[in-house]
Order: C-alpha cells, then structure tokens, then sequence
C-alpha cells in the first residue's frame, strides 16, 4: 500500500498530514501528486468525497516553499464556485502548512474589500478566490496575475452550472501561458472537456471513478409522493419529510435537506423548527457571517440539521454527515451526485432519502439514467386522503333543484307580463287607456322609463285632435 512518504512531499507536510491522522493517500491523490509535483498539467475526475482538495493542496504546498510572494502579484491561484468551498479549501491550507511559512489570501463575497486590499499589498503565496470577487480586485487595479505559478479551478462542474465559464476563460488569458493548471471535476461535461483541451497543455488524466457516479456506501431511496389537493402539496410534501426523519430515528446523527428554491429553504427550515425539530436554514441570500455560523455550529455537531440549497452543495466538508434528503429532485441530475455526496464520506456509510412529487418524475429519471442504477422505492410513511369528487347536479337533493325551477319559472313572469300590456294595448283606445306619470328629464323620459320591461304605447295625452280624429275615423271605417 501506498504511503504519503512515498510521495516525494516536503518533510513537513508530511509532518502535518501525519498530525492530521492521515497514513494512506486515497486514488486520486495517488495519481495526481507525483504529477503535480512534477510540474506537469493535471486534470482530475473523481467523485465527491474522495479528497480532491489535498490532491492539489499538498504538491502546491511543497513546490511553493522556496520562494517568496511580491506584492499584489500571488505566486498561486485557487478558483472555487462558491464562498463555503473557497473556505473549506482555505481551512486545508491552514492544516496541511502549518509547518511552512506560506501566505494566503481569501477573497470571496460578503467581506469587506479593505482587509482583502491589505492582505494581497502584503504578498500572498497562494490566492483563493471565487471568480466574481477576483475580478472585481482586477479591475480595480489592486491585483496583477502575472505571477502566478501554478493555478488550479476546482469543482469545474459547478463552475459551468452557475454560469462562470466565461470568466474562468477571461482569467486563464490574464494568467502567463507558462503556468501549471491542475483542472479538477466531478463530471466531464462537452464545455468542460472544450476548455482543458484548450488552457491545459498535455494533461495527465486521473479518472478514479466513472463519470457522475455515486459511493457504493451511500444507500440510496426515493419516495414517490402525490398530493390529495394541488394547493395542499407543499403542506402534506413537508409532512412526508417530517416522517421521513422521525422514521430514522436515532440513526439520523445529522442530516443536509436540499431543496431547488431559496424561498423553500427558509420555509422548511421554519417549519422543522416549529415542530421540534433543531435545523437552520443557509443559502446565498444570508449574510455571509449567518452562513459561516450556521455551517460551523453543524461542524461542531451544535446544529443537527442543516436546510441548504445547492450553493453547499459543494462546499460542506463534514466526514460524518448520516444522512441527505432532498426535498426536491434536482433539476439537474449532475447536482444529485454532488447532494448526496454529502454523506458516506471517508470511507463512512451514509443514507441519501428523495422526495419525488408527481412533476418531478421526468428528473428523476433523468438522475436513474445519469447514475445508471434504479433507485430504491420506499412507502410513503404519510397517508394522503385521496381527493373527494365535486358534486355533479345528479347528486343534489330534490328540494334544491325544485326550488331552481321555481326561480326560473318566476322569472319568466315579467316578460309574459310585458307581452299582454303590448297585447292589450294594440286592442284599446291610445286616448283613454294609459295613464302616465308626467315625464321628466331629457328627451321626456324618466329614470324608470329605460327598464327593459317598460312599453311606451301612444304618444301621450298632448296628442294633436286632428290625428287622434283621423286614426278614429280609420277605425271605424
């Protein structure tokens, strides 16, 4: 078996991996050290949870010890998708060179841009940034990038998700040609693939698993959920998930719940606290000192359940983590590889639990197809009421359809009315048969006058005699 000493790293890195407790580097560390540490391009498939981050952290380490950083000019250059991953590989560095006089710097949103000045006029050896707030010291002209030595973009994947292609491709061109690029991914999507075969130069491949895999440790499940009412689901969906958990009992040690909305997060989060239930919410809307306190009281086992959206997906780093539940099937099938690889990691075994709503079965055959294994089934430990039909007229009581029919009947009456008055008045002298209220307003007709059941028969009593004796004498002739 292969040993860290084997490895040709600094004496005191491995000093510091040994104080960390680790003796044996996992596949893709054993593949991607030496060929890091031999100056080459490397570029890196493999799982979550199979420690990428010190497959390119340890040979950094040992190659920038001799050396010394200028100012605003870093030797080195980390790109993460995301603050919590930027962190987390942060913290790494911490650890591994401790025992080595390297200076870093972190520059990622929600912090204030005067400490991240001050840090990068000191000199930095090794840079780790997110690529909005990178090139936002860019262009403000406190950072040159000529200088760096070695660079690396980790979590490639993600970085195509959220849309940051293009500024990985504006960063590679403000970086000298002669660098060293470590390419580190989970997948290996066609713009991924476009962009190594373009910025690295004769990589050495290390594939450890097969391309969007999961761990064989991760026991995997689905429960597929129909709402009894449309405006009822997101009720009764909250509920499964409440099952769900008190039906692991004691084996939920502590879980991450992700869900595809910001607004979702927060919900559920309110909901589980209000029955109970001891979780917080955390996803990019929160303040950046909210989520760094709510993702280092679920390190310290302070917090038991953390609701997230895909933003951690990627940067949680918590060996122990029992179990995930998605709330919501992703709605790319590449996220669910990254959600449930919260679990199960270092070689531990875990349980990943999704909720699929009737919509959603389309995506999780998507995420069957990408993982090419068919999800286990579980009973839905909720029982939903189906739906009651509506009430057709056939099954109204009598009583009620009779008492329609009178309605209608009643209002027949007026216009029958109406058509005797015309009736009537066709048949009677127009000089002696109505008698009219005196008209008022314009044009001689009264409020009540424009109703529809009002007839106005003859002219009214200033009828000229001479026409009144004419339609007399027609009459009688």
């Amino acid at each position: 078996m292969t040993k860290f000493a084997d490895l040709n790293l600094n004496p005191k890195v491995l000093k510091a991996i040994e104080e960390a407790g680790y003796e044996s580097p996992t596949p893709i560390q054993e593949g991607a050290i030496p060929a890091a540490l031999e100056g080459r391009d490397v570029l890196g498939i493999a799982q979550t949870g199979t420690g990428k981050t010190a497959s390119f952290t340890l040979p950094m380490i040992t190659r920038l010890a001799r050396g010394r950083a200028r100012a605003r000019m870093p030797r080195s250059l980390v790109l993460c998708p995301t603050r919590e991953l930027a962190a987390q590989v942060a913290e790494n560095f911490d650890t591994y060179a401790k025992h080595v006089k390297l200076t870093k710097a972190l520059l990622i949103g929600g912090v204030s841009f005067k400490e991240q000045d001050a840090a990068i006029d000191r000199g930095v050896d090794v840079l780790i940034a997110t690529p909005g707030r990178l090139l936002d010291h860019f262009e403000r002209g406190k950072l040159l990038l000529t200088g760096i030595e070695i660079m690396v973009v980790d979590e490639a994947d993600r970085m195509l998700d959220m849309g940051f292609i293009p500024d990985i491709e504006r960063i590679f061109s403000l970086t000298p040609f002669t660098r060293q690029t470590l390419f580190f991914s989970a997948t290996m999507a066609p713009e991924i693939e476009r962009i190594t075969n373009t910025f690295l130069s004769a990589p050495e491949r290390v594939e450890i698993a097969r391309q969007a895999t999961t761990s064989e440790n991760i026991e995997q499940a689905v429960v597929l959920f129909k709402a009894s009412r449309k405006d009822r689901e997101a009720t009764e969906k909250r509920r499964v998930l409440r099952a769900l958990i008190d039906q692991e009992g004691e084996s939920v040690q502590n879980a991450v719940i992700f869900c595809n909305r910001k607004m979702d997060v927060d919900i559920v989060a309110k909901s589980l606290k209000k029955y109970g239930y001891d979780a917080a919410p955390i996803h990019g809307d929160l303040d950046q000192s909210q989520r760094t306190k709510t993702l280092d009281g679920f390190r310290d086992g302070a917090l038991k359940i953390l609701v997230a959206s895909d933003v951690a997906a990627r940067g949680l780093d918590v060996p122990s983590v029992s179990h995930v539940f998605n709330f919501d099937v992703p709605g790319h099938a590449e996220d669910y590889v990254h959600r449930i690889g919260r679990t199960g990691r270092a070689g531990r075994d875990g349980k990943a639990i999704t909720i699929c709503s009737t919509r959603d079965e389309k995506l999780l055959e998507a995420v069957e197809s990408l993982v090419q294994k068919e999800i286990t089934r579980l009973e839905n430990p909720v029982k939903v009421e189906p739906r009651k039909p509506r009430k057709t007229a056939a099954d109204t009581d009598a009583p009620k359809e009779e008492k329609r029919t009178r309605s209608r009947k009643t209002a027949d009456k007026p216009e029958k009315k109406t058509e005797e008055k015309v009736e009537a008045a066709a048949n009677t002298n127009t000089s002696t048969q109505t008698e009219q209220k005196p008209q008022r307003g314009r044009g001689g007709k009264g409020r009540n006058d424009r109703r529809d059941d009002k007839v106005v028969v003859g002219m009214g009593d200033h009828l000229p005699s001479f026409i009144a004796l004419s339609f007399a004498e027609r009459r009688a002739g």
